[in-house]
């Protein structure tokens, strides 16, 4: 197979299905795409019924090309990322791992025109994150659950209305970023730094003023992150979590007990907001991605410092702060349900805190006159006897 072959495939792949987010080749499988959540096989010319694990070989190293990083990467970890652009019509990200023996190979379909917070339909509070001048701004969530595209939304309006510098560290650059107001220098792991704390500590001497760190991945970025928000930076990234509580409780698991005090002290001053997100279905198809937002305040800021307490928790903080725009994941839940984006179903699954959620829905429906339990009206039946003897009257759903 060559790379136009190649091209072919994933041309074909992408137009079978609407809103394709992935592709998949995997040993005994056919192709596969990745649409709305689910995966789907793709029927080729000529068919291919099951993937060969020569097959899936040759595919990786048309990927992956003559870049020895990512060859060695591969064969001494067991993965490697890359990206591959199909001509002018798509780009991917491309993760390639062995798997009992084989290899296997997760190509993301990275969105080639950048969007912005309008087109997102974000809260407008997210209006906020673009203006701050210093500071560390986190975007957590699982993996597909759209850190990069609200990062590339922040730094596209920070494009648009601030003529400064901005340095990028990306595994691999997803969007590319053309030059507005301000200037990109967007750099990619193992072609043009080889660790993001290197990274990071180069991009330091490059005087930029907002620094975008594809991942905390470590104890030593996490450090050298606080010490560019610390002397005036903008710092933007990303970490695996699913709430804000569990992003600060990540970082401060990542120090030694001696090194917390000091890292909590560091982290209260320096944090400005965190976003968590999760891709849920919405009603009638395709997915819509709740947020939750913590800013920073005096609360937030003992909270980090002193560690959560009862009645002090990011969960109660956020909740007291939906107000000011702030959301917890409940909050986006009902929030979505009310305005009839996603269902009962995945509101109450998504949530954090079901009982909450389950309650908020039935308030919901009370307001709209509808019917709230099952449960239909009661009668008494009584055994057709009177008397000291007689059975006792039985309740019976009607």
């Amino acid at each position: 197979m060559r790379r136009p072959e190649l091209d072919q495939i994933l041309a074909t792949m992408l137009a079978s299905q609407p809103e394709v987010s992935d592709v998949n080749f995997t040993v005994d499988r056919p192709p596969q795409v990745e649409a709305y959540g689910e995966l789907k096989p793709v029927i080729l010319e000529p068919p291919i019924a099951k993937l060969t694990p020569f097959q899936i070989e040759t595919i990786a190293l048309n990927i992956i090309g003559d870049n020895l990083w990512q060859i060695e990467d591969l064969l001494r970890h067991g993965s490697c990322d890359a990206s591959y652009a199909l001509s002018d019509q798509a780009r991917f990200r491309v993760n390639v791992f062995s798997q009992r023996g084989n290899y296997s190979i997760v190509c993301r379909q990275l969105n080639a025109a950048i969007p912005t917070l309008a087109q997102l339909k974000f809260p407008p509070v997210f209006k906020e994150l673009p203006r701050e001048k210093t500071g560390l701004i986190l975007v957590t969530g699982a993996t597909g659950s759209g850190k990069s595209t609200s990062l590339a939304a922040i730094l596209n309006e920070i494009n648009r209305t601030k003529p400064v510098h901005i340095v990028t560290l990306e595994d691999p650059v997803e969007y590319l970023h053309t030059h507005d107001l301000a200037t990109f220098n967007q750099r990619e792991l193992g072609i043009d730094f080889d660790s993001y704390a290197n990274g990071l500590r180069a991009a330091l001497r490059q005087a930029p003023k907002v620094i975008l760190v594809g991942e905390m991945r470590d104890q030593e970025t996490v450090k050298i992150a606080l010490s560019a928000a610390e002397t005036g930076h903008l710092v933007l990234s990303t970490l695996h979590t699913i709430n804000a509580g569990e992003t600060v409780n990540r970082i401060l698991g990542m120090f030694d007990p001696d090194e917390q005090e000091q890292i909590r002290v560091r982290l209260a001053d320096s944090l400005r907001w965190i976003v968590s997100q999760r891709l849920v279905p919405k009603v009638g198809g395709a997915r819509y991605a709740l947020l939750e937002v913590m800013g920073t305040n005096l609360r937030t800021q003992e909270s980090i410092r002193l560690g959560e307490t009862e009645g002090k928790t990011f969960y109660e903080i956020i909740e007291a702060s939906y107000p000011f725009g702030w959301r917890n994941f409940d909050q986006a839940c009902l929030e979505a349900y009310e305005q009839g984006i996603i269902s009962e179903e995945t509101a109450i699954l998504y949530c954090t805190k079901r009982s909450v959620v389950a309650r908020g829905i039935d308030n919901l429906k009370k307001a709209r006159g509808e019917v709230t339990s099952n449960v239909g009206s009661l009668r008494m039946k009584s055994g057709g006897e009177s008397g000291p003897d007689a059975a006792p009257p039985v309740l019976k759903f009607k």
